[in-house]
């Protein structure tokens, strides 16, 4: 146990005020809510659509059970697409939010992140409280026995403008929940330590407790499981240390049992330095990744939301001059190893020891020194080491204080920092509302990021601005030759104008970088269809159908295909594998049933529209192809409904309003014809079909004297 002496010392030294705990509380709270609390109306950004919109685990139909059997992504972890990200937890807050809300509506999702991070700042005043003193108690209350040095670390920790990804970021959940349950189970561990509560022996239930709680963490996110390193931290008795281990030991094989021995799949675009052949360029590159961590860090004003694709171009020489950065890194770590082992000084020794604990143990995972990572540099991964950060940082300020005379200038450039990052995280939480505003900030920070580029272009492209959107995809390619999903969005927006010969060069070109990419072959194909090569067209679709089994707008176009050959057998195939591989298709049903219409099957056109219509009842094109076929087997009471129905769902449609008046043209109600058709004509002047049928009612009419 560690006497008061020291932690009234550091307090001593630090010029601030102090705070009683509940106020310290209320003050950490509301700085870290008004930090981000701007962010709580954002939409869902960059990787909110896979692991939300397009995640089927959030959805009510969807198993519970699946949580357990898939990434945090949605797929199974035994498919070799499985990101291995396994985080059944995290997932499950999803779903919770999802039914709260009633839908993918995303404030309830900000709220709960903005609501984790306070929870998790408040909470760190204890762990700073225990961190620079003993974290003994007095009469069994807890008390804080450096409450300006925990206060001022908890500050620190609250504003830091790294944490915006996690926190404006949904998909930053993991991080928050993984820290929460890590902060909870250090704080059990230290209840298990002798003297608390006037205990004098280790207690086993609070030993047991906090290594599920580390377990919760590891499901929350993998970086949780080192929380149990850190206990080993705490000097202790050999039964707490086997207990840690045994625990530790346990969660790791049942992780390992449930998502298998096989590696995540990621490509050198991901991590670069870790594709390197060189072993030396490996570990320069790993190392300087290590000190662009520690700048975000010192200075978090360069923030993107992606590090990858030539973000970072590998040092491939010692004449780098960025070779300094790693350099400088290790000169400060091993200064900081020095003292926490050999200084003079017991406190010094403490806490430097526990804050590179805290730095380093929770960015091991990241380190890439146990397996290779899918990235290069991640702001999300620094949430919890921050907390070393903030520990130096504080006991920096302490000592700068113990020795310089004018405390207070230091004072307010410290007070200036937390004002300065207080700013920072309104601004970036800003940006991180749209995705609008997240990719542009990123050109500033990542010009040579290819994937920067293709989202920007992305994002333009989905507003309608196409040719804004060209510009961008092309400058991704340049950057990255080899940038496949680029070249197949820049390839359908060319194929979009017209542009069909570079769009297949560019189409051809991602499936030869990359064979088994589906998108892109069936882009092909319907790019070699619009140009009348119909064999290769019917080859590129089966290709893609090959590599994707369960793969329904590939059917579709397929069908397409084959209806433009007159095989129409063969497209009514591919159309029906297409319904029963996604039954909501509407244009694969649509389509049925126009064919079956225009080959005479009237019959079977019936029974498809009526099997359509029961899965999409509020599906107007299908509506109206169905009247179409009831109206020509002569069920014109049945017809003129839905007709009715459909010209009720889109009523500027012409043709519907043109059909519905040959309809009446046909049963003989010859006044309603004209009302309609002359709706038709309104709509769409340039109908040839409908004015000639209009014109031989209009003539009947006159015939009969109705005109």
């Amino acid at each position: 146990m560690y006497n008061m002496a020291s932690s009234e010392s550091l307090d001593q030294d630090i010029p601030l005020f102090s705070l009683s705990p509940f106020w310290a509380r209320c003050l950490v709270g509301f700085v870290s809510f008004v930090c981000f609390v701007n962010s709580y109306n954002g939409n869902f950004v960059f990787d909110d659509s896979e692991a939300i919109i397009n995640n089927k685990d959030l959805r009510e139909d969807a198993s519970i059970s699946d949580l357990w059997l898939h990434d945090f992504w949605g797929t199974k972890l035994s498919s070799n697409a499985s990101h291995k990200s396994y985080r059944p937890l995290t997932v499950l807050t999803f779903r919770i939010n999802y039914i709260l809300a009633g839908g993918l509506h995303p404030a309830g999702f900000h709220v709960v992140n903005i609501l984790l991070h306070c929870i998790v700042a408040v909470l760190m005043l204890d762990v700073f409280s225990l961190l620079f003193s003993s974290g003994a108690t007095d009469k069994g209350k807890k008390i804080m026995r450096a409450p300006k040095s925990a206060l001022l670390s908890a500050l620190l920790f609250a504003v830091h403008p790294v944490h915006t990804e996690c926190v404006s970021g949904i998909v930053g959940r993991a991080d928050l929940l993984c820290a929460l349950f890590v902060v909870l189970s250090f704080l059990g561990y230290c209840k298990a330590l002798p003297g608390f509560n006037k205990r004098e022996h280790t207690s086993p239930f609070w030993v047991i407790f906090s290594v599920f709680l580390g377990a919760v963490a590891m499901l929350c996110k993998e970086q949780g499981i080192t929380v149990l390193k850190f206990s080993f931290l705490k000097k202790g008795l050999f039964t707490r240390i086997g207990l840690l281990a045994i625990g530790a030991m346990c969660v790791l094989y049942i992780r390992w049992r449930i998502m298998g021995t096989g590696p995540p799949a990621f490509t050198d675009v991901d991590n670069p330095a870790s594709f390197a052949d060189s072993l030396f360029v490996r570990v320069i590159n790993y190392n300087y990744y290590y000190s662009l961590n520690g700048w975000l860090l010192l200075c978090p004003w360069w923030l993107c939301f992606d590090w990858s694709m030539g973000c970072i171009p590998l040092i491939k020489s010692l004449s780098d001059f960025r070779i300094m950065a790693p350099a400088a890194l290790w000169f400060c770590l091993f200064g900081l190893m020095y003292q926490a082992l050999f200084s003079n000084n017991g406190q010094t020794r403490r806490i430097v020891t526990m804050a590179l604990g805290f730095l380093v143990i929770p960015f091991l995972p990241a380190s890439n020194l146990f397996f290779r990572v899918g990235f290069a540099v991640a702001e999300r991964v620094l949430y919890l080491p921050s907390v070393g950060y903030c520990m130096l940082l504080t006991y920096g300020y302490s000592r700068i204080c113990r020795q310089y005379i004018k405390k207070k200038l230091v004072t307010l450039t410290v007070l200036g920092l937390l004002a300065t990052n207080v700013i920072r995280c309104v601004q970036r939480s800003n940006q991180w509302k749209s995705e609008e505003l997240l990719f542009q900030s990123a050109l500033f920070v990542c010009p040579l990021n290819a994937k920067v580029h293709y989202n920007v272009g992305k994002n333009l492209a989905d507003r309608g601005q196409q040719t804004e959107a060209i510009k961008f995809y092309r400058e991704a390619v340049r950057l990255n030759p080899k940038y496949v999903h680029a070249m197949n969005n820049l390839g359908n927006i060319l194929k979009e104008k017209e542009e069909l010969h570079e769009a297949e060069q560019l189409l051809s070109r991602a499936v030869s970088i990359q064979p088994d990419f589906s998108a892109a072959w069936m882009n092909l194909g319907i790019v070699q269809n619009s140009l009348k090569r119909f064999e290769e067209a019917e080859k590129s679709y089966l290709t893609a159908i090959k590599y994707r089994k369960k793969y329904p707008d590939c059917y579709y176009n397929l069908g397409r295909l084959y209806a433009d050959l007159n095989r129409n057998m063969d497209a009514l195939n591919a159309w029906r594998n297409a319904t029963i591989l996604r039954p909501n298709h509407s244009l694969a049903w649509n389509n049925m049933i126009i064919l079956l219409d225009n080959t005479g099957n009237l019959a079977q056109a019936e029974a498809v529209g009526r099997e359509a219509l029961k899965l999409l009842p509020h599906d107007h094109s299908i509506t109206f192809s169905l009247a179409n076929v009831l109206g020509k087997a002569e069920k014109y009471k049945e017809s003129e409904s839905l007709f009715l129905r459909a010209i009720d769902a889109n009523p500027s449609s012409a043709s519907y309003h043109g059909n519905l008046a040959v309809l009446y043209h046909r049963w003989g109600h010859l006044d309603l014809a004209k009302k309609y058709y002359e709706i038709s004509m309104k709509l769409d002047p340039s109908a040839q079909g409908t004015r000639e049928n209009y014109n031989l009612l209009k003539r009947k009419l006159e015939q009969r004297g109705h005109m």
